[in-house]
């Protein structure tokens, strides 16, 4: 599943094999404009995407779902693994 807002530059929809595309779960762009993966602002991404997560909980309902199912491979398209959207939702989700 991928968990981005915009889809990965170089990734063809077509060969991506990708079950379920769920932007709504995704930062909002006002969010990630004022992020932009600097990580000296991590600290307030993490708060404001929280605070985003909670207030969007319907968007979540189909991930929940399939989290209570089984293991769910999550993508993204963040260079940096450890601070990023993907990260911050898993952690929420926990």
């Amino acid at each position: 599943m991928l968990v981005d807002r915009l889809w990965p530059h170089g990734l063809a929809r077509a060969k991506a094999e990708i079950d379920l595309w769920l932007k709504e779960a995704a930062p909002s762009t006002e969010l990630r404009a004022c992020f932009n993966y600097q990580p000296k602002r991590s600290e307030e991404f993490v708060l404001r995407y929280e605070a985003e997560l909670a207030a969007n909980e319907p968007a979540l309902a189909p991930l929940r779902n399939l989290v209570a199912r089984g293991a769910v491979t999550v993508l993204f398209a963040a260079c940096d693994p450890e601070r990023n959207d993907a990260v911050v939702l898993a952690r929420f989700l926990g």
